[in-house]
């Protein structure tokens, strides 16, 4: 369980930890400058999959030492919503990011880090446009 939290905490400092909370766009805001998005990047987690901080919630919550009734259908309802929630945030974060993010998601698995890939670059390697030519 512990392991799911550290995901979640350390996934959010790599992609700015402050700007997922809004606290960079207040601060932004405050000193009268735009708010400009973030470039697109990859590091650590999201080399291997798309969405470290719903692995991160998914872990911690399934890792319950007394899996109650009440906890299972808690952890399944969090589950659904979850899933649900990742083809909001992927539309969003293509209307974004555009290919770079289009090629991210075909070589990036959603949940489940991929063993081998037998398809693009490798994992977290997101390929040039000369290299899809």
């Amino acid at each position: 369980m512990a392991a799911g939290f550290f995901i979640v905490l350390v996934a959010t400092f790599l992609i700015n930890h402050f700007d997922l909370f809004g606290m960079r766009q207040v601060y932004l805001y405050l000193r009268g400058r735009e708010y400009t998005p973030l470039r697109f990047k990859t590091p650590l987690f999201y080399k291997y999959v798309r969405h470290p901080l719903y692995v991160g919630w998914l872990l911690a919550f399934w890792a319950a030492p007394t899996m109650t009734v009440a906890h299972l259908v808690f952890v399944l309802m969090t589950t659904a919503y979850n899933l649900v929630a990742i083809q909001f945030e992927e539309r969003d974060v293509i209307t974004l990011h555009g290919k770079d993010y289009v090629r991210y998601r075909r070589e990036v698995s959603m949940l489940i880090p991929r063993v081998v890939s037998n398809e693009g670059p490798g994992p977290g390697k997101i390929a040039t446009d000369s290299e899809c030519a």
